[in-house]
């Protein structure tokens, strides 16, 4: 079968000053459908930067990327917003939510921009936040959340569009202990429960060995955990 995500000789690199640095060095690795995949390193590793390269928010040097068969390496722009706003989900370490809207409507109008109505966009967004333990806060808008709250409709953002692939950046990495293990935890069940295949980039080891496997990145190149 298939890998969901299929990444094969990787490479990024970057000019600076006139001269080069390379940041990912023919790294290799697949996500299976349904599987949860951390991603540990010391920080400046270059996880945000595979993460970028996977999400197709830039390009690489060199190397291909497949996400559920297709190669998605050398689409256009057009092409490559698509497949971020159909396939893919993100949840970053800040939550990046519309402060101006409610909890309610940061969910919804990534589904709108998908081509859902206001109702239908409406009825997933509540089932999703209410699973998240916010079914009392819709109307919140996140100046009145607490920051793991916030996180939560992030997860809810990110699952909207029913993703095949979510990519996590740090999803727990501004919460106190306690509200860090309540947000995984839900993250967790929901992407079992969906399916979905994850790479969630952490530096907490109890959260990363709790996942299917992990891999470590180091020197531009990646390892088995």
């Amino acid at each position: 079968m298939t890998a969901l995500l299929q990444v094969e000789h990787l490479e990024k690199t970057f000019r600076q000053g006139g001269e080069s640095l390379s940041v990912l060095k023919d790294l290799s690795m697949t996500i299976e459908k349904g599987e949860m995949v951390a991603l540990v390193g010391p920080s400046g590793a270059g996880k945000s930067t595979l993460l970028q390269q996977i999400g197709l928010l830039d390009t690489p040097t060199a190397g291909t990327i497949c996400v559920d068969g297709s190669d998605v390496t050398a689409l256009n722009d057009a092409a490559r917003t698509g497949i971020r706003r159909d396939v893919m989900g993100f949840v970053y370490q800040f939550h990046y939510l519309q402060p101006e809207f409610s909890a309610l409507e940061n969910v919804v109008i990534p589904q709108m921009i998908a081509g859902l109505t206001k109702k239908e966009a409406a009825l997933r967004g509540k089932k999703l936040l209410t699973a998240l333990g916010l079914g009392h806060r819709l109307d919140h808008r996140p100046a009145r959340l607490s920051g793991g709250e916030c996180q939560r409709v992030a997860i809810a953002r990110a699952l909207a569009n029913n993703p095949k692939l979510l990519l996590a950046d740090e999803p727990t990495g501004n919460l106190d202990p306690e509200t860090a293990e309540t947000v995984f935890g839900i993250l967790t069940e929901l992407v079992r429960r969906a399916g979905i295949g994850a790479l969630i980039a952490t530096h907490n080891m109890d959260l990363a060995r709790r996942m299917d496997r992990g891999l470590v990145l180091q020197g531009g190149r990646l390892c088995d955990l």
